[in-house]
């Protein structure tokens, strides 16, 4: 993406962001509450449009296109807020995701896919639960799989392994691990520090809509604009 910005009213959300990800990368973009990250993940995947700038995925513009031709093209996501049915079961949570993608999928063919993707993300024996029953981990695991469903080669997760208790949260990592050797590149908006040192080789550092540093996160993370974003001037 190049000089992207988008303002809501009098409020620059994104201001002039620039970055790049790399087929075999997963990317950490952090900052403080309110410094424009999802703003980012949306407009990636299209729910919201950028004002200026330009964003290119495979090499074609994806900018202010629909949300379901970018999701054909290879990107999906999760949300910040689990969004499931939770009167329906995990595997209609997932199916209508299967004609969604570019090799769409239906009957028989998308229930054998849908178990097989609640499977990949550890609900193998959750198919006929209702989602509303799932714990909030395995809800989490289940838009996973919704978002596995449309084959992306760019899997955008915001905030997914927040609230986890610790063995959560270690399942969490080597679940994203083995989504990565898979191919599958990925842009991870996270707090939780030991995760992004622990997966992403390069971060992305932003506040208040800007980009103040990039690099590999221990480098990113002791940048003195970035301890001052999250700590304030005195520790700086």
């Amino acid at each position: 993406m190049d000089g992207l910005a988008k303002s809501f009213g009098g409020l620059r959300a994104v201001d002039g962001l620039s970055f790049r990800v790399e087929p075999d990368e997963i990317v950490g973009l952090i900052g403080p509450n309110g410094s424009g990250k999802t703003t980012v993940l949306n407009m990636i995947s299209g729910a919201l449009r950028p004002d200026t700038g330009s964003i290119r995925f495979l090499g074609r513009p994806i900018g202010g296109e629909q949300p379901n031709r970018i999701a054909i093209l290879g990107v999906a996501r999760t949300f910040q807020l689990v969004r499931v049915l939770g009167a329906m079961s995990c595997r209609d949570n997932v199916a209508p995701s299967l004609e969604f993608r570019a090799r769409p999928a239906s009957g028989r063919t998308a229930r054998e896919l849908s178990d097989r993707l609640l499977g990949r993300v550890g609900l193998a024996d959750k198919a006929d639960t209702p989602a509303a029953e799932l714990t909030y981990i395995d809800q989490k695991r289940l838009e996973l799989a919704r978002a596995l469903a449309l084959e992306p080669k760019l899997l955008l997760l915001d905030e997914w392994l927040a609230g986890l208790n610790p063995t959560e949260l270690e399942e969490g990592i080597a679940l994203i691990h083995s989504l990565h050797r898979e191919g599958i590149a990925i842009i991870m908006v996270e707090h939780v520090m030991d995760a992004i040192r622990s997966l992403c080789g390069r971060c992305i550092v932003m506040n208040a809509g800007r980009l103040i540093a990039e690099g590999a996160p221990h480098l990113a993370l002791a940048e003195p604009e970035v301890v001052r974003a999250y700590l304030g001037d005195a520790h700086a």
